[in-house]
């Protein structure tokens, strides 16, 4: 990819590339990428979208838990843009905070980032053709990358192979990507980026929290547990993979007959330590219920008590009641 990093570029300047790639022909990877590079060292705005750079907007997004509106900027208390970097030529640049700046990037190719932050973004479905963790990241795909924290998506930037272009501590900036990086997804309709998703390892043996109202597969296995431990899923229905009021009610007497053993809740909900509970009760060998003892009561008159010994030995003296006479 080419490199538009040598002087800071004026909105001008960069609307005129974009129009020039498009003319060229050039695909809309290119286009996007070679974007955020000539972008490189305007100034980051805490909810800016691409507007341009004046004291005005500024001011209008100003917050003081957000200095960086405010850093460096010479004539946000009075001060003249004249000389100032973000001035090049007596020309404007835009500003952008992270999720502005990736969503401004790829409308320059008519795609459009649906959410108003980073975790909406990454949360609405069609936004994209595929994502997954840092760990199985595509290579030669333009993507855009993610940073996890707390289970939300705090920053946000455009990947290409190993490089990111971000819009951070001040300015956009090109660089080398970061182990910060948790997650990426691929923008849907990106050309060269219809990738198909790689799905996340599952660990052995996990299966999701399954309740009332699901249905498929992992209800039907549940179902299949409960009733070889004896419990009733519902005569009529049986193991048809719907969990209904039968098979949570015979849920809930499972949880309860071992919520001492495996400290479970009785909530009807099969969980993680339900689901193991069911498996290692399933695991357990079956006793086969014992053959009742058959006993006989005979009397025999008349015979000595050693006599009387010596044949209720012969048929298992425990189970005899020996009578005779002397």
């Amino acid at each position: 990819m080419e490199r538009w990093q040598k002087e800071v570029n004026s909105a001008k300047q960069v609307d005129a590339l974009v129009g020039q790639w498009k003319a060229e022909g050039k695909s809309k990877t290119y286009i996007v990428w070679n974007t955020a590079l000539a972008c490189v060292g305007w100034p980051y705005v805490f909810g800016a979208w691409g507007a341009e750079c004046t004291v005005s907007e500024r001011k209008k997004r100003y917050r003081d838990s957000h200095p960086t509106i405010k850093t460096a900027c010479k004539a946000f208390d009075g001060g003249s843009c004249s000389g100032c970097k973000w001035f090049p030529g007596g020309e404007r640049v835009r500003c952008y905070d992270c999720r502005g700046f990736t969503d401004w990037c790829l409308n320059r190719v008519g795609i459009d980032l649906k959410g108003e932050g980073a975790t909406s973004q990454w949360n609405t479905a069609s936004n994209w053709s595929a994502k997954g963790t840092i760990s199985n990241i595509p290579s030669g795909t333009l993507v855009c990358l993610f940073v996890q924290k707390n289970g939300k998506m705090e920053h946000t930037g455009l990947g290409m192979n190993n490089e990111t272009c971000e819009c951070s501590s001040g300015v956009q900036h090109f660089t080398q990507r970061k182990a910060k990086w948790t997650h990426w997804a691929v923008p849907n309709g990106i050309d060269g980026g219809q990738v198909e998703p790689i799905p996340e390892p599952t660990p052995s043996g996990w299966r999701p929290t399954i309740r009332r109202g699901d249905k498929g597969d992992y209800v039907k296995e549940a179902q299949t547990m409960l009733h070889n431990l004896g419990y009733d899923i519902g005569a009529k229905t049986g193991i048809d993979g719907a969990f209904g009021r039968m098979t949570e009610s015979a849920v809930q007497c499972f949880q309860g007959d071992h919520i001492g053993d495996y400290h479970l809740v009785v909530d009807g909900i099969i969980g993680p330590m339900t689901w193991d509970a069911l498996e290692k009760e399933t695991a357990k060998p079956k006793q086969e219920p014992a053959e009742p003892v058959k006993t006989y009561t005979v009397k025999i008159r008349g015979l000595a008590l050693d006599e009387a010994q010596k044949i209720a030995s012969q048929y298992g003296s425990s189970a005899a009641i020996v009578e005779g006479s002397d």
